[in-house]
């Protein structure tokens, strides 16, 4: 399988401490992404600034004239690189990094099993990416291994995916984290590249099964925090009686803007601030006027509101 990174000590992907796989590939192609290196299946390199003492070994040994040494920066031409791993195997201090990297089942498994003790207070594993069912066969494997060892098993997906994977791995899955991100299937495709009528329609039927589930909706400046957005989302989930424990309003932050820059991505979004906090309350407001018997919540860094009285 494919993955991105290991992240441990984990408190937002899910309930209690939390281990947190991020796989490679994403059928979606979200415009505020967070994760921007997750959304290509293939392997991928960055440039870290910080690092490099412009020693432009990686310049002279690309094979295929990839890398450019240009306006003091390390410029890399993704149509021409065939990730040779020439440049990365030559840094003197990893300025290039390999993005991604392959593992077996069993790798990934004894990797994971080290957590386990810190599990013991109603944490556990959460499987994200990019779109961790992408790798449906592996991923099957890895949650029978750790479902035998007793540990708390939750899925972070787009939805974005044949039912049929879902229902296959849904017996070893302790928790669905969801994502509705726009209820507007024309803003769904203006801002992640697809309609979004197959992943309403899987949450409708991922409903049907005997499995917890978490909504989650980022809020996305000018994208998705619209009143009509969330109060669009709010009756589809009522109009469709999908049980939910709770639903988080995810807060935008730009911290991941370095990852763009890594990738040689303009990102539209560099420049926005965190949504101030009266806003971020009044969405939930409104989500909780649809559904007021459910639990409904904001999270992350939110920018407080300067007043003159």
């Amino acid at each position: 399988m494919r993955i991105l990174n290991i992240q441990r000590m984990s408190t937002e992907d899910g309930p209690g401490l939390r281990t947190t796989v991020f796989f490679k590939g994403c059928p979606l192609k979200c415009a505020w992404c967070h994760n921007p290196e997750s959304i290509s299946y293939q392997l991928d390199k960055e440039w870290i600034e910080s690092s490099c003492i412009l020693c432009l070994d990686c310049v002279n040994i690309c094979p295929e004239g990839a890398i450019q040494f240009i306006d003091n920066q390390i410029v890399s031409d993704r149509n021409l690189c065939t990730m040779c791993k020439k440049c990365i195997d030559i840094c003197p201090t990893n300025a290039l990094k390999l993005i991604g990297k392959d593992i077996t089942v069993d790798q990934l498994h004894k990797e994971l099993i080290k957590d386990k003790a810190y599990f013991s207070h109603g944490g556990g594993i959460t499987l994200s990416g990019g779109e961790v069912l992408i790798q449906t066969k592996e991923v099957l494997e890895l949650l029978k291994l750790l479902k035998n060892d007793g540990i708390h098993i939750a899925i972070d997906t787009s939805g974005y995916i044949d039912f049929s994977r879902i229902q296959e791995i849904s017996p070893y899955v302790d928790l669905f984290l969801y994502d509705l991100k726009l209820d507007s299937n024309e803003k769904h495709i203006e801002f992640c590249g697809t309609g979004n009528q197959l992943i309403k329609d899987n949450l409708i039927k991922l409903n049907k099964l005997a499995t917890d589930i978490w909504i989650r909706t980022p809020i996305i400046p000018n994208s998705t925090d619209s009143k009509d957005n969330i109060e669009s989302i709010a009756r589809f989930l009522k109009d469709e009686n999908i049980v939910f424990e709770k639903w988080e309003l995810c807060a935008f932050n730009n911290l991941c803007k370095d990852k763009y820059k890594r990738l040689y991505i303009n990102w539209q979004y560099e420049n926005s601030g965190l949504i101030e906090k009266n806003k971020l309350e009044e969405l939930q407001g409104i989500a909780r006027a649809v559904l007021p018997h459910e639990e409904i919540y904001s999270v992350g860094a939110t920018k407080l509101e300067v007043t003159n009285e």
